[in-house]
């Protein structure tokens, strides 16, 4: 995401890199850079110049320390100028009730029933919590199936009345449904439009007047860019909702809304959403997002990722048979399956620092490990446990099972084998430095 805007950054602190130290002539053309790559990314050009004014400002206020470099110092700067512009800090999230009631609103096509299931799925996953889904959403006819079939995936009930045309009365019989099953949480999926319209804005506002909310989540397309920026205004004006929510963040390489809306609005983005899967939401992370457009990874989510996927009693078992040099392609392919969970593998390469920047012309699909595990799949359980009996008629057998040839199948095994040795190198370390098995 964002890479145009990332490049032109980079780009623009290359004016600063070799100087020795800030000065105001040698600023000013730095300074400029930053503001036309944000424009150039769909941010108001106020916002920009405002933003690149504070950056000049502070620059030319800080001594630079022998140990800092005019350019580092420069990016430091702006990642936290952009941390403030995008909210400063991660904004709490309310879903305390009985139940607690979040209302979704939004134009059409913006992505309001796909987050609301991926909503329900984070709060049931995430947090605990028992939601109901509701269908309130009565002009689309295919509203109702949509929330429906992502329910089923996620294993959360929808409340629904087809023949029912009162949004209204349909929120307020859901809440009713929901405290008699005992439902914590209810997520009302409201009608959009093409575009902002009065009828539409009356219908979500008598809503929130009959079901009294604890949150109301603005959902924009955040490819839309200014335009998301401005329908968004016109929706706080009218309804006052405490946060927003950007989709389809995975197709936006510019970043105007995300860079643009916490500053028109007043209102905290509260979620980044990115796919169809309905595990790819994430809370939303000033900082986080400002290290990654800056190209300086995300670590922490990375982590994040990784101890939802992997358990500890298996990474601990794991651990063992490093130590005694017993790991097998059983193991391996149980790793792939986990690192499979943690999302799309091009994004995770994007959040450790510097492989985004070389990863970003490489096409990586999802699908990149679907060799190797056909060649695992294609062993016996003795070949895969004893890697070691796999002899030239094995390999024969194998490669054809997988539909792959000979040298792929040599290849795989040299690499197997090649990450084996590293592993005996790390047999030396203390069993602490390691760091298998931790959390």
């Amino acid at each position: 995401m964002f890479e145009s805007l990332s490049e032109k950054l980079e780009s623009a602190f290359k004016q600063i890199k070799g100087e020795g130290r800030i000065t105001e002539l040698n600023i000013a053309a730095t300074v400029k850079d930053i503001r036309r790559a944000l424009v150039d990314a769909d941010v108001n050009y106020k916002i920009a110049k405002e933003f690149t004014d504070k950056v000049r400002e502070t620059a030319l206020g800080q001594k630079v320390l022998t140990a800092v470099s005019p350019g580092q110092l420069m990016v430091k700067i702006v990642k936290d100028e952009l941390v403030e512009l995008m909210g400063g800090t991660e904004s709490a999230f309310n879903t305390k009730g009985n139940p607690a009631v979040i209302l979704i609103a939004g134009l059409q096509g913006s992505g309001k029933t796909t987050f609301s299931g991926k909503l329900a799925n984070f709060l049931k996953s995430k947090k605990g919590l028992s939601p109901l889904l509701v269908a309130a959403d009565i002009y689309r006819p295919a509203a109702i199936d949509q929330l429906k079939v992502l329910g089923g995936q996620i294993g959360i009930d929808v409340y629904s009345e087809p023949e029912n045309k009162d949004a209204v009365a349909i929120a307020t019989n859901a809440i009713k449904e929901a405290r008699s099953k005992n439902k914590n949480v209810v997520i009302i999926d409201t009608a959009g439009r093409l575009a902002v319209d009065e009828a539409m804005m009356t219908e979500v506002a008598n809503i929130k007047s009959a079901v009294s909310p604890n949150e109301i989540l603005f959902v924009v397309d955040s490819m839309t860019g200014q335009d998301a920026v401005n329908t968004a205004k016109a929706f706080n004006d009218r309804l006052d909702f405490s946060g927003v929510v950007l989709t389809k963040l995975d197709g936006d390489t510019r970043g105007g809304a995300a860079l643009s809306i916490k500053y028109t609005v007043s209102k905290p983005i509260k979620f980044v959403s990115s796919g169809e899967k309905m595990d790819t939401l994430d809370v939303f992370y000033p900082e986080r997002m400002a290290q990654r457009i800056l190209g300086m990874g995300d670590i922490t989510t990375l982590v994040e990722k990784a101890q939802a996927q992997f358990d500890e009693v298996q990474a601990k078992k794991l651990e063992k048979k490093i130590r005694k040099n017993q790991f097998d392609f059983e193991d391996f392919k149980q790793q792939l399956d986990q690192i499979k969970k943690m999302g799309n593998i091009k994004d995770l390469l994007g959040m450790i620092p510097g492989v985004g920047k070389a990863v970003k012309d490489i096409d990586i699909s999802d699908d990149s490990f679907k060799g190797i595990e056909a060649l695992i799949n294609s062993m016996t359980p003795q070949e895969r446990s004893n890697p070691d009996l796999i002899s030239a008629s094995r390999k024969a057998r194998i490669a054809k099972g997988a539909g792959k040839d000979l040298t792929e199948l040599n290849a795989f095994l040299k690499q197997f084998e090649q990450m084996k040795e590293m592993m005996k190198m790390m047999n030396k370390m203390p069993m602490g430095r390691m760091g298998l098995g931790r959390r």
